[in-house]
């Protein structure tokens, strides 16, 4: 098997690179004879989990379409070598303007015409830390900076052994629930969080959420969420008031209104009203 990586290979918004030692740990101690990555992200854990246990079939569900960032890692190092050598006179971190940017800006649309850009990683290099872009658009709306890495991006071996399949979670589940010794792995976006850098346009609702945890019940799994989320706290309290709660909002109407734009952020607010208990 080859080398074991710490971290993906290509920048992700939400890696797993803190749990890498407990994660690996803990699949060596369940010794499962199926691991279902169902939110497959970068790939890190399904990664980890076939080096950990090399026996297991581990089936990872690139749902973001990872693994074609992963085979256009020739181009992107391409790239990065131009704009490392453009910008060698340029201090780290220093801001980029006028003919510098245009000529940055230029090549990108370039290569996107033509070729391919991964914008993500090219993100991560030329704005500010985690302000990922999706587009040409979306890139040029932003300022940039040097931040360009000083070596090639490697993914050599990085998927070998896994199953890659690009289908919804549910199916999945549906799909193993019954296999046997099958162990699932959950790590969805974070709780109300911008999931345009994956494959989706929608932020990751409560509901979403909650619909995981259907899913998962009954089944063996290791779930990733955060302290944000509270969603520890809501099954807490679900578990407390078992038979007691109930949706109070069933059949109540619905009045939405747009707030005004504050900056680079609007909303939307929520009447409900129900009025047949009067």
């Amino acid at each position: 098997m080859s080398k074991i990586y710490s971290s993906a290979p290509l920048p992700f918004q939400g890696q797993k690179r803190r749990h890498v030692r407990t994660f690996s740990e803990i699949i060596r101690q369940v010794n499962p004879d199926v691991v279902v990555d169902l939110f497959g992200g970068s790939g890190l854990l399904s990664h980890l989990a076939k080096r950990a246990n090399p026996r297991s079939r581990v089936i990872y569900n690139d749902y973001d379409n990872y693994c074609e960032r992963l085979e256009h890692i020739p181009q992107t190092n391409v790239l990065l070598r131009y704009f490392r050598e453009l910008l060698k006179d340029y201090p780290k971190g220093a801001k980029i303007n006028g003919a510098m940017r245009d000529a940055i800006l230029q090549r990108l649309k370039t290569e996107d015409a033509n070729g391919y850009v991964d914008w993500i990683t090219l993100s991560a290099n030329l704005r500010f830390s985690m302000r990922y872009a999706n587009n040409y658009d979306e890139f040029t709306s932003d300022t940039l900076y040097q931040r360009i890495r000083m070596s090639d991006h490697v993914a050599d071996g990085y998927i070998d052994g896994l199953e890659v399949v690009n289908v919804d979670y549910r199916e999945l589940c549906k799909q193993y629930r019954n296999v046997g010794d099958v162990l699932f792995i959950a790590d969805p976006p974070y709780l109300s969080t911008d999931v345009s850098t994956y494959n989706s346009t929608e932020y990751w609702k409560l509901k979403d959420y909650l619909d995981v945890l259907t899913e998962l019940s009954g089944l063996n799994f290791v779930y990733f969420t955060s302290n944000k989320s509270q969603i520890i706290e809501l099954c807490e309290w679900l578990d407390d008031n078992e038979g007691k709660v109930r949706n109070i909002f069933k059949g109540a109407s619905v009045k939405t209104a747009k707030s005004p734009t504050t900056g680079m952020t609007s909303y939307e607010d929520i009447m409900l009203y129900k009025l047949n208990a009067i």
